[in-house]
């Protein structure tokens, strides 16, 4: 089996690590090299994942494998006149197989993805007390409602650069997990709708596709799920 690698750097000073073909399998590394190492865990990982939810894991048939790295991508800043500058708009990966556009089973695939990381949000923090909700940890951002309600604006996010969103993150309700609820639905509508769609958008000097939006949406909800997995079992 031949996946194909692409490697994002300079993501919040890491390398991250996208399996293309497979939306939300990535791993992250230190640099290029450590996020490439790391693949062959993400895929065991995703695989198990997937067979907790589906019988019909796309995976399933996973053996030897080649890993080829395809292309490589170094985050960067811009400013409001769009030229590279030390603080600014972040522009993150754009991969030439962003250029491809999506048919009806990967849009099927990614939108299961996407549920279900929904679903191990849920499961994680729904027993929760609004003081481990909103706890502040050391070095850390966000509470855990505030991730929560990121991961749910983000995909908000994702929609509007393509324009298939009119709402933002004021349009969120004030609960939460209606929130996520919210966007999931959002997403859900608007995915199988890209099926075949060749159309890339320009926006704030970062390209964007129906696989782009498809590939990030899949990788941030699951970032997310591993993200609050660590602050709740550590």
């Amino acid at each position: 089996m031949l996946l194909k690698v692409a490697i994002e750097n300079n993501y919040e000073n890491r390398s991250l690590a996208w399996v293309l073909d497979y939306p939300g399998c990535f791993a992250y590394g230190a640099n290029e090299t450590e996020a490439l190492v790391r693949i062959p865990q993400a895929l065991i990982a995703f695989k198990s994942w997937l067979e907790g939810y589906t019988t019909d894991s796309w995976l399933q048939d996973l053996a030897d494998f080649d890993i080829r790295l395809v292309e490589v991508y170094t985050c960067h800043l811009l400013n409001d006149q769009y030229e590279p500058a030390a603080a600014g708009m972040e522009v993150n990966s754009w991969f030439h197989n962003d250029w491809l556009p999506l048919n009806e089973e990967e849009i099927r695939k990614g939108l299961s993805v996407i549920g279900w990381a929904h679903q191990d949000l849920y499961e994680l923090t729904a027993a929760l007390t609004p003081e481990q909700l909103d706890r502040a940890y050391p070095g850390e951002r966000w509470s855990i409602r505030e991730i929560l309600f990121h991961v749910a604006n983000a995909e908000l996010y994702y929609l509007d650069r393509l324009g298939l969103t009119s709402y933002g993150k004021h349009d969120l309700p004030a609960d939460v997990y209606q929130g996520l609820q919210f966007t999931l639905a959002q997403t859900l509508a608007a995915l199988p709708k890209l099926a075949g769609k060749t159309d890339v958008r320009g926006l704030e000097g970062e390209f964007w596709s129906p696989r782009k939006l498809l590939r990030r949406a899949c990788w941030h909800a699951l970032d997310h799920c591993q993200h609050i997995h660590r602050l709740i079992t550590n």
